[in-house]
């Protein structure tokens, strides 16, 4: 029996005329644990173009994490076939995958994972040397980077000096310092409070709109989906609907109507200005 994914895409617009940027192609993943196999992916095709904005969702165990991570090129399907930007990365070998995330992914996670001890700047130049960028090089990025998620002021400033937001615009920073294709982001928004994620999905929205970043997206909460401009719905392995939004919500748009906060200090400095008060 074919189980491949044939979820079809609903209010689908007239492709681009070049090739899908990404391009999945009957692509299964099968977890082997001793006496119990687990069907992760089963038989998923997908298509994103360049300058898309997508949304992933599903609930835990439908398949949306494994999907980020052969999207990331950080695992490699059991079968099928994985076209990056036209090329077939499927078998290709770990070396071989890294120089691909370094030269055309960045990526966001819910953990913001920066090196406490080293500064905003110092944590988004990191990426740069292990692509092997000259010194002067990697400031000039890091500061370009900076100023794109508006934290050009906070560039010298440790995470703890830092609220949830502004780490969590580092970590945008730093994804962004390598120039990539597409920005992955799995669950951006998930440590932080409501008006902080719509500043966060005003950055990607900007960022996709203004500069043509491809957006992959994975989140479990509806309301963050609505930014986006496609959704794909996960359920057992598979694709279970792929829609465009209808009603997009535009992030700047939303933000001038929602409660400003009392300030945007981190927590420890928010804790010793109500214990010294």
């Amino acid at each position: 029996m074919n189980e491949q994914s044939t979820a079809v895409r609903e209010s689908s617009p007239v492709p681009p005329s070049e090739g899908p940027v990404i391009r999945l192609e009957g692509v299964y993943k099968t977890y082997d644990l001793g006496e119990v196999k687990v069907q992760a992916l089963r038989g998923v095709s997908l298509n994103i173009y360049r300058g898309e904005f997508v949304a992933v969702m599903g609930a835990s165990g439908s398949g949306k994490t494994t999907l980020m991570n052969i999207l990331g090129c950080l695992d490699r399907p059991t079968r099928g076939r994985y076209y990056l930007d036209g090329v077939d990365v499927s078998q290709m070998s770990k070396r071989e995958l890294a120089r691909i995330r370094n030269r055309k992914l960045g990526f966001v996670f819910q953990q913001f994972n920066l090196l406490s001890r080293t500064s905003a700047s110092e944590n988004v130049e990191l990426p740069t040397v292990y692509a092997g960028v000259t010194l002067e090089e990697r400031k000039a990025r890091a500061a370009e980077a900076l100023a794109r998620v508006g934290l050009s002021d906070r560039a010298q400033h440790f995470p703890s000096q830092l609220s949830g937001g502004q780490q969590q615009r580092v970590a945008i920073a730093r994804a962004l310092v390598n120039r990539p294709q597409i920005l992955l982001a799995d669950e951006p928004t998930g440590n932080l409070d409501s008006r902080t994620s719509i500043e966060i999905m005003d950055i990607l929205q900007r960022l996709n709109e203004e500069q043509g970043l491809t957006v992959v997206l994975v989140t479990h909460e509806h309301d963050i989906v609505q930014y986006a401009q496609r959704a794909l719905e996960f359920r057992d392995g598979r694709i279970r609907r792929d829609r465009t939004i209808e009603d997009r919500l535009i992030a700047r748009e939303v933000l001038p109507t929602l409660p400003g906060l009392e300030q945007d200090e981190p927590e420890e400095a928010v804790t010793e200005n109500r214990t010294n008060g």
